[in-house]
């Protein structure tokens, strides 16, 4: 009995590890509307994170060259042990012009203590040109991340459209592979009571087959759309998202192509962030010149001297005025004005570069996307063209006027216009949102 007690328990342990792990493994169904889908996108991309990353860096690399306009003030002291007792000889000239020397004091330590303070009041400009190349500079990083921002978004409308895409074939495909056994299972009727050939119901079972293998492609598809959408969204890899049809439509008001261009020029935020690296360039080339001028700095100071049984002074206080110029500007600068000319000049020629590459998609895209609707007719009409096409080559088949082959050819004709027709109308989305992207419009 007690053995019999132990197995017991043994199966009820497992019974419940086994359990939990598989409840822990159910994958769980998620409504995702693409309205969502973007603000999750955003919300964990880890691009905007380290672009997040990177304003940081720039605005304190502004703050910092802000700081630099700030006084330096520096504290210095030491304490000294002397071992060995020090020689000194001492001439101390006295009121009456006469000179005495002094005994050997016993001298074992020393300590002393300075301050300085440093404002600086005329730098050749280096502070204003410091603070004006760092806050382009930091513009520039917010504009780059707002760039990056409207490809996160992109690509978020981009992988949706793949999700439903991939579900939309898996819906054709079951419904495909569902008409495809039926009519196998009516041939095989057929072929029992010698009204079909053997030859005839091994073509209506081979399509089954390969209606079978193309949907578990699709679903194979779906099931890595759906793996990624998960990891772009931040969402556990077991969740099994759902599109929401209604989320592509989309109202659409198509301008003209010079509209778009003249868009581009003044939304992108690439053009606006190279605008600004141009000016912080041009900033640059100043800065570098007013390495020739010298710098000026007010200063002041306090020491204090305490050598037991020798010296003591206190109240060392010192204010004047400092002057700096290295002579070696005059042969060094020049090599720095150089490089920063040529920056300046890398930066406009990058502007060009961008500009015209900027006109060059937004013709690319505005012309793939007139393609992209003109084929959603195309395939609106071979929807219907390829089911009136089945309807009458099933009557001829009925009446021994077709093939089999022929009613087969029907069947897998009709099945691609309609999948040819789902994805037309999804990538037309698509290319419409990478439209908008190229303008500056998402």
């Amino acid at each position: 009995m007690k053995q019999h007690k132990q197995v017991f328990a043994v199966w009820l342990v497992a019974a419940l590890v086994f359990g939990g792990i598989s409840v822990s493994a159910q994958t769980t169904t998620k409504a995702l509307t693409l309205k969502e889908a973007i603000d999750l996108s955003i919300q964990n991309s880890k691009l905007l994170k380290g672009n997040r990353a990177a304003i940081t860096a720039a605005t304190a690399s502004l703050k910092e060259v802000k700081e630099n306009r700030l006084p330096d003030v520096s504290f210095s002291g030491a304490y000294m042990y002397l071992p060995v007792a020090p020689t000194f000889n001492l001439k101390i000239k006295t009121g009456t012009d006469s000179t005495s020397a002094g005994g050997t004091p016993n001298v074992k330590q020393a300590l002393y203590g300075m301050a300085s303070v440093a404002m600086p009041i005329y730098a050749g400009g280096r502070f204003k040109y410091g603070i004006e190349s760092a806050r382009y500079l930091e513009e520039a990083t917010k504009l780059d991340a707002e760039t990056n921002r409207q490809g996160v978004i992109f690509n978020t409308i981009d992988a949706f459209a793949n999700l439903y895409k991939a579900k939309s074939a898996v819906a054709l495909g079951k419904e495909n592979l569902e008409q495809s056994r039926k009519r196998a299972a009516d041939f095989s009727n057929l072929e029992k009571n010698g009204l079909l050939a053997r030859n005839d119901l091994l073509k209506a079972e081979l399509q089954s087959s390969n209606s079978e293998l193309a949907l578990l492609d699709a679903e194979s598809n779906y099931k890595l759309a759906t793996i990624n959408m998960d990891i772009m969204l931040g969402l556990p890899e077991q969740t099994d998202l759902v599109p929401d049809t209604t989320s592509l439509d989309q109202a659409v008001s198509l301008k003209n192509i010079e509209d778009y261009e003249q868009l581009a020029f003044q939304n992108r935020k690439d053009i606006e962030a190279l605008a600004f690296r141009k000016k912080a360039a041009a900033v640059g080339v100043k800065s570098a010149q007013s390495e020739y001028l010298p710098t000026v700095a007010l200063t002041g100071g306090y020491m204090a001297v305490d050598v037991p049984n020798l010296l003591n002074a206190y109240n060392i206080i010192n204010v004047g005025v400092g002057v700096k110029y290295s002579l070696s500007s005059l042969w060094k600068t020049d090599a720095k004005i150089q490089q920063a000319k040529a920056r300046e000049q890398q930066y406009a020629a990058n502007e060009e570069m961008l500009r015209d590459n900027v006109q060059l998609q937004i013709n690319s895209v505005y012309q793939q996307y007139l393609l992209s609707k003109k084929k959603i007719d195309v395939y609106a009409k071979a929807v219907d063209q390829a089911a009136e096409n089945y309807k009458i080559t099933k009557n001829k088949y009925d009446n021994s006027l077709a093939t089999l082959t022929d009613l087969l050819d029907a069947d897998v004709a009709q099945f691609q216009a309609k999948l040819n027709y789902t994805f037309a109308k999804t990538d037309a989305v698509v290319t419409y949102n990478k439209l908008l992207e190229t303008a500056g419009l998402l």
